[in-house]
């Protein structure tokens, strides 16, 4: 079954020079080896593709999230900044915004896009709202 293979999001740009620029750069990523026309990078427990496509950037929703403790949450969005990122608002009901985070109970979050515009998002992990 599918359920015990781990999924490996994949990000499609219309530039990888500048793509891996963002990724490596600004955020951080190390790539762990070159896919057939784009580059996989280490993610936590996990790996993600990020590799050049014409369809680059036509999402409109989340592509990928980040999960992080609540306790590290603040000196990210610190580390994001300092990198240039800018944070996207939008309305959604019950979500409180403050300077680009939103905050909607417990759980804080950001959103920001790649240079190709892939929605990438930054928030709180579930268990550690609860303590």
């Amino acid at each position: 079954m599918l359920s015990d293979y781990s999924p490996v999001p994949t990000l499609g740009v219309s530039d990888l020079e500048q793509a891996r620029a963002f990724y490596e750069g600004v955020l951080g990523f190390a790539p762990v080896g070159d896919a057939a026309e784009g580059v996989m990078y280490a993610a936590g427990a996990g790996q993600f593709l990020v590799y050049p496509s014409a369809y680059a950037g036509t999402n409109q929703a989340t592509a990928m999230s980040f999960a992080v403790p609540a306790a590290v949450f603040d000196a990210e969005v610190a580390a994001l900044r300092a990198g240039g990122l800018v944070f996207q608002t939008f309305e959604v009901e019950e979500m409180v915004w403050a300077d680009g985070v939103a905050t909607m109970g417990e759980m804080k979050a950001v959103w920001f896009a790649d240079p190709d515009g892939n929605i990438l998002n930054v928030e709180t992990s579930p268990e550690s709202a609860t303590g």
